[in-house]
């Protein structure tokens, strides 16, 4: 056997066993007479002593030749450690080593195998499997595990079922683009990479499974940044016979596990609130509620006082920053410079600073008295010592200019705590969206959720005011599941394909199969899908997904590592009957 222990369970208990280890060379320290050794495995690192007085001369001399991250293994005595080092579980101990086998050498790595490291992102992105080496890859790693067996544990002690659903499947023109796949024996037809499980799910429930769900692998062909990659892991579920509120208990249940579980921290409240609610009180839907900064809309008390640029303006709205009013005028106009950013797009700020005696001094001053002023408090629930932003235009537009301002004060002010957990759903989502440039209605989510009953009749009116049966999942200012009721009939389905501009021949050739399974029975249903990837990153205490994925791709979608995509050579591209002209 290659190791009778791994190299972070051994402490002053076996002290006099004979062990065999193997693993990594982390650094060795030559003192001439002395050699020490750090060898490194995944649990943890044990500290190899070869002395030239009760070593063997050959093996003595052997470890010399070691360099830092030779494979080897060693057989030897544990012994008390004289230098004991408190930091690490095996620091009371250390091996007296009588045999050495070098299993292989190593060239020097790129960069040092240390939780510091000198090498840069893209370094470590090509040498990968050495940067899981170290322990902050590694971990995060173990991290994911660790929440993905939580999330097995609980939904099978639910009776939920996993079941595969297959990765060569139909291209749909809905949602995000797809990755396509060329099928060898179907000359000109191709399969697509699923980006959700959707309709096999449903399907599912059409074949009376009743708990579904799966860890599965998704993939969308779209622009990435540090949340997203190519492909990504959902937690995918579905339940039928459900109403919107059982799916929100279990799934709300689920949460709660994974937070007492992972993180040993029980969440009391679990708020519920409606799109608009979050749309106009955050400025978006997916809102952090970890700290205040609540909008407070100013039409009201900034209009029809001689300012024009409010006067003009769809909307005007303002945030009171705690204890902002020590700002700098020079740090006002940084956070000026910052909302005129083209990323956010704001003409300009006006503040008002509010002062500890109850008076207030504001850029508009001349527009506007103390009064006034009072009333911008009042709205927005500013204190004294507290500075309040103001944004003003097109009300969709202002509110995400002003969302944006919220979360990088947040950020500057520390009240983005990673260690500290805020859930919510929000609810109520508009079935439909309008898009401008085609003047088509998309589905919000997709075209299988269903309205709500009692907006069905506006579908024909107002489409746009039709409210869907559907939830997001938020954490920490981040979106990390969503779902809806589905529609089960044949009819409402054919109804909400139309009013998304499908022709009836259109529909039937997408999604025709799914339409003739409800007419066999199918009953109620709904599920969810949580982002694994964003959750185990939040848990995590971060927002980047890239460390918690073994072999992530950079942001221009290349795995760096075995330079990926690459092309394919002539004799393939023929069997696929695929002509490349790169003319």
């Amino acid at each position: 056997m290659y190791r009778s222990h791994n190299c972070g369970e051994l402490n002053a208990s076996n002290i006099n066993t004979e062990v065999t280890l193997a693993g990594w060379v982390q650094k060795s320290r030559d003192k001439g007479f002395m050699n020490w050794v750090d060898l490194r495995d995944r649990y943890g690192i044990t500290q190899l002593i070869f002395d030239e007085s009760r070593t063997d001369k050959t093996v003595f001399e052997l470890a010399k030749t070691l360099g830092r991250e030779f494979v080897i293994q060693v057989k030897g005595t544990v012994i008390e450690r004289e230098a004991k080092n408190k930091n690490i579980p095996t620091g009371e101990i250390e091996i007296l080593v009588s045999e050495l086998t070098i299993l292989n050498a190593a060239l020097t790595p790129p960069f040092t195998i240390e939780d510091e490291t000198d090498g840069g992102e893209d370094i470590r992105m090509k040498y990968r499997y050495l940067d899981i080496r170290r322990n902050p890859v590694k971990n995060s790693l173990l991290f994911r595990h660790k929440v993905a067996m939580e999330v097995r544990k609980y939904l099978s002690d639910l009776d939920f079922c996993e079941v595969e659903t297959p990765y060569l499947i139909k291209s749909t023109p809905e949602g995000a683009r797809d990755f396509v796949v060329p099928s060898r024996m179907n000359e000109g037809q191709f399969y697509a990479l699923p980006q959700s499980p959707q309709t096999f799910k449903q399907l599912l429930m059409v074949g009376g499974m009743d708990k579904y769900f799966q860890i599965v692998k998704c993939f969308r062909d779209e622009d990435l940044r540090a949340d997203r990659q190519p492909e990504f892991t959902q937690i995918d579920c579905e339940m039928a016979f459900v109403e919107q509120e059982d799916i929100l208990n279990v799934f709300e249940g689920l949460t709660r596990h994974l937070l007492k579980e992972i993180k040993g921290i029980e969440v009391d409240k679990f708020p519920r609130i409606t799109y608009d609610y979050a749309m106009k009180t955050y400025g978006n839907d997916k809102p952090d509620i970890r700290f205040g900064m609540e909008f407070g809309e100013l039409n009201e008390f900034a209009q029809h006082k001689d300012f024009p640029v409010f006067n003009a303006a769809e909307l005007v709205v303002g945030i009171a920053v705690p204890g902002a009013g020590n700002y700098t005028r020079k740090e006002i106009d940084g956070l000026i410079d910052w909302v005129k950013r083209p990323q956010v797009g704001a003409s300009g700020m006006v503040y008002s600073k509010c002062n500890d005696d109850g008076t207030f001094k504001s850029s508009v001053d001349k527009f506007y008295d103390q009064d006034d002023l009072g009333n911008w408090a009042k709205a927005t629930g500013a204190k004294p010592g507290d500075m309040i932003f103001v944004l003003s235009g097109p009300a969709n537009k202002t509110r995400a200019q002003l969302s944006a301002l919220r979360m990088e004060l947040a950020t500057r002010l520390g009240l983005r705590k990673p260690e500290e957990f805020a859930p919510l759903w929000v609810v109520d989502f508009p079935l439909l969206e309008l898009d401008e440039e085609s003047g088509r209605y998309h589905a919000m989510h997709h075209p299988f959720t269903s309205p709500k009953p009692e907006d069905m009749a506006l579908l024909e009116t107002e489409p746009g005011k039709v409210r869907a049966n559907a939830y997001d999942m938020v954490l920490n200012g981040n979106e990390i599941g969503g779902g809806s009721i589905r529609i089960h009939d044949k009819a409402t389905q054919q109804l909400m394909f139309k009013y998304l501009g499908f022709t009836e021949e259109e529909a039937k050739a997408q999604f025709g199969f799914l339409m003739d399974a409800f007419q066999f029975g199918a009953p109620p249903h709904g599920g969810l899908a949580f982002g694994l990837d964003r959750l185990v990153a939040i848990l995590g205490g971060q927002e980047t997904i890239r460390d918690f994925i073994a072999f992530p791709k950079n942001n221009s979608g290349r795995d760096v590592m075995i330079d990926a995509p690459a092309a394919i050579d002539d004799a393939q591209l023929q069997e696929l009957h695929i002509k490349v002209d790169l003319a």
